[in-house]
């Protein structure tokens, strides 16, 4: 149901906790007890793991209190916030801090701290200094931070307005525009938000098309920022036609358009446009490019327990840069479905990991749509065996970032470089409920490569001008060539200790 990324190159995987038994079991004394659980009073199976792409292992994780629909965030440290949930898990506040794969880490479920109002179907985004915003959920017309400030919850009106009677506000999409401001979209509605005046800056108009959020989720990505990073796009993409969940109908066709919308100019408009495919519950994956995957879901129906159906196994390729009616391009069909309860990641060697898929609401094996249990990796057309002599390779990075300054790369290509080489910075979002949580992708500005010795190359950069262009924390960093990237290196961007939140 969720996963991210850490910059040890793990991936943390969550389920409910009160959905059954699970085919991992927790070490042993590591039994929960829980009366309130209707299926397992005395629960020794895993509802959370740590799973390692290179060597294909996984091991259990120990996680108390029920995730089902919470919300998270990497911190700037790299340790994984994670907020909210159902039942005994609606106000908890839970940290895992990732390790080296040959040591132990486990999560760390907070007693001193709680949210002040309870989160369900909540989403998080990392701040410029480090803080974290957590907004809305069912029931919960609010925001709140971590660390929490003194006057707890704020309401946040544009939330309770956009409820409709099937939900709809759920989930919303929220980006951190490059000017300090949160682009959050719920239903069909869109503000710009200064978080710290709990103040409307820009209303924008109203998508056409129905609703995107929970229950009827689309996905929504913010293009790569560069230049100047002056400019912020907003793309949302798919969802349910009203009145799907209501109904249970899982045969009404989804919605297969997409709006396009400049945040940040004076007088924004949307741009329509369709997809080769309507799609509810579709992930937008930003791949180290600029390009964006678009791949899970479902043709019909909503999202929810069995509520949609003729699932969407053609992943889609959207080029931004593009006109329009040229940005859409259909690649290869999977084999699994990926409906309710999956999930896309990035990984740094340009994959992208698919996880999950769940539509019951206990685990079925045998549904037309079952359960499903195994992982996948998508790989996109840049990692094809043609481009592999122009794929680079990082021969030296620097560990670590500080805001406006310059450092420089060096890179091993096997054939000569004929172009400019990009340096791009991709962080670890956390995925669920086909939005990844504080996804972005940033263009560095790069000098041209000059050729050093043995097919290297030395190119330099300059890393991102401040925390609202790149929220402090850790990234994978890659070289692009021709629109093949490298294998990242992790990197971390540092704010001045002073500023830095704990």
């Amino acid at each position: 149901m969720h996963t991210a990324v850490t910059h040890f190159g793990t991936v943390v995987l969550l389920d409910r906790t009160n959905m059954g038994p699970t085919r991992l079991l927790l070490p042993k004394s590591h039994c929960r007890d829980d009366q309130n659980d209707v299926v397992l009073k005395h629960d020794c199976y895993a509802h959370s793991a740590l799973y390692d792409p290179t060597s294909n292992h996984i091991r259990p994780l120990v996680i108390q209190t029920d995730t089902w629909c919470s919300s998270g965030q990497f911190l700037s440290d790299g340790t994984l916030l994670q907020t909210g949930g159902d039942m005994d898990g609606w106000n908890k506040i839970r940290k895992f801090k990732p390790c080296e794969t040959t040591a132990f880490c486990d999560w760390e479920e907070l007693n001193d701290v709680a949210l002040s109002h309870g989160r369900w179907y909540s989403t998080n985004q990392i701040l410029p200094n480090g803080e974290v915003i957590i907004i809305g959920g069912k029931i919960a017309f609010s925001v709140e931070f971590y660390p929490p400030r003194k006057n707890g919850a704020t309401f946040l009106p544009f939330l309770a307005d956009v409820e409709d009677r099937q939900g709809d506000n759920l989930y919303p999409y929220v980006h951190l525009l490059p000017n300090g401001n949160l682009f959050i979209f719920a239903n069909n509605k869109a503000i710009s938000y200064d978080y710290d005046k709990n103040l409307v800056v820009k209303k924008y108009p109203p998508l056409d098309g129905g609703p995107r959020n929970y229950p009827s989720a689309g996905s929504s990505v913010m293009l790569a920022l560069g230049g100047d990073y002056s400019t912020a796009v907003i793309v949302v993409c798919g969802g349910a036609k009203f009145g799907a969940y209501i109904t249970k109908d899982n045969t009404i066709p989804a919605n297969g358009s997409c709006g396009r919308i400049e945040a940040t100019s004076i007088d924004p408009v949307w741009e329509m446009e369709d997809m080769p495919f309507a799609r509810i519950m579709g992930d937008m994956v930003m791949l180290p490019t600029g390009e964006v995957v678009i791949i899970n879901g479902a043709q019909s129906g909503t999202q929810g327990f069995d509520k949609a159906s003729n699932p969407c196994l053609n992943p889609v390729l959207y080029r931004p840069d593009q006109p329009i009616g040229l940005r859409f391009m259909v690649l290869n069909p999977g084999t699994v479905p990926r409906m309710y309860h999956s999930t896309a990641n990035l990984l740094p060697d340009g994959r992208i990991l698919l996880a999950g898929s769940n539509p019951h609401y206990f685990y079925n094996f045998k549904a037309q749509f079952p359960t499903e249990l195994r992982l996948e990796a998508f790989s996109p057309e840049y990692l094809s065996l043609d481009r592999e002599n122009i794929r680079p390779e990082m021969k030296s990075w620097p560990k670590m970032l500080r805001y406006g300054e310059e450092f420089g790369i060096e890179l091993i290509v096997t054939l000569p470089v004929v172009g400019p080489i990009e340096v791009n910075l991709a962080n670890a979002p956390f995925a669920t409920h086909s939005f990844s949580q504080g996804q972005r992708l940033v263009k560095l500005n790069v000098s041209p490569a000059v050729p050093s010795d043995n097919s290297s190359y030395k190119v330099n950069c300059v890393a991102p001008p401040n925390g609202m262009v790149a929220p402090p924390g850790y990234y994978m960093m890659f070289a692009v060539n021709q629109g093949v990237p490298s294998v990242a290196q992790w990197v971390q961007l540092v704010l001045s200790q002073s500023s830095l939140v704990d």
